[in-house]
C-alpha cells in the first residue's frame, strides 16, 4: 500500500497458516492477565502435552529439540474458576465469510466438552469470525446439538450470529468473555 505523499510503501505482514489463531490467543491471554490482576477469575491456557524424542546441543547453553510428537490428544485450549465455577472453553478462528468447518475442532475435543458439562462445568467455545473481525460466545451444549443434528459439514455465518453472544472489546480486554459468561449462565 503506497500513502500518498509519503513515498513510503507499507506490505500487509505474511501470515503464514501455522500462526493462524494466533492472534484470538494473544487477545484471550490478555484478558485472562487483566482478569487475574484485577482478582475476578482465574483462568490459564492448557499447555500441549508433548514428549521429547531428540535434543540437538550445538552449545552447552542452546539445547534445541530436533522432535517431539504429542503424548495425547489435546482436550480444550482453556480452563480455570470464574465465581466458584469451573470453566472449560475452546478457542477457534475462522477465515470464512459463510460458515465454521466442524473440520477445524476435534471429536475428542467436542467429547471432553460434553463430560465437562455432565459433571456442572461452565463450558463453551470463543469463535473469531475474522472475515467480519467479531468474536463470539457459543455455549458448548449449543454447539454439540447442532453438530450432533448431523445435517451439515460446518456452522452457518447465520446460525452463529443468531445463537452465539457477540463478545465486546477493549483495549484493557480485548476479548472480555466473562461479562457474556456472567450474564449468559447466570452468575
Amino acid at each position: 500500500m503506497k500513502y500518498p505523499n509519503s513515498g513510503k510503501v507499507y506490505e500487509k505482514p505474511n501470515v503464514s497458516a501455522s500462526n493462524r489463531g494466533m492472534s484470538l490467543e494473544e487477545d484471550i491471554n490478555k484478558t485472562n492477565r487483566y482478569y487475574l490482576n484485577e482478582d475476578i477469575a482465574v483462568i490459564y491456557k492448557k499447555p500441549t502435552p508433548v514428549t521429547i524424542v531428540k535434543v540437538d546441543y550445538p552449545k552447552r547453553s542452546a539445547a534445541k529439540i530436533v522432535e517431539a510428537y504429542f503424548k495425547l490428544p489435546s482436550t480444550t485450549d482453556y480452563n480455570g474458576i470464574y465465581m466458584g465455577k469451573y470453566i472449560d472453553f475452546e478457542a477457534k478462528e475462522c477465515e470464512s465469510a459463510t460458515s465454521f468447518p466442524f473440520s477445524s475442532i476435534h471429536a475428542h475435543q467436542i467429547q471432553h466438552l460434553r463430560d465437562v458439562i455432565k459433571h456442572g462445568a461452565i463450558a463453551f467455545i470463543i469463535l473469531r469470525m475474522t472475515h467480519y473481525d467479531e468474536d463470539f460466545l457459543i455455549k458448548a451444549n449449543d454447539f454439540i446439538q447442532f453438530y450432533d443434528a448431523g445435517k451439515r459439514k460446518s456452522l452457518p455465518y447465520r446460525w452463529i450470529t443468531e445463537n452465539g453472544f457477540l463478545i465486546p472489546k477493549t483495549y484493557t480486554k480485548p476479548c472480555d468473555y466473562l461479562l457474556i459468561v456472567k450474564n449468559v449462565f447466570e452468575l
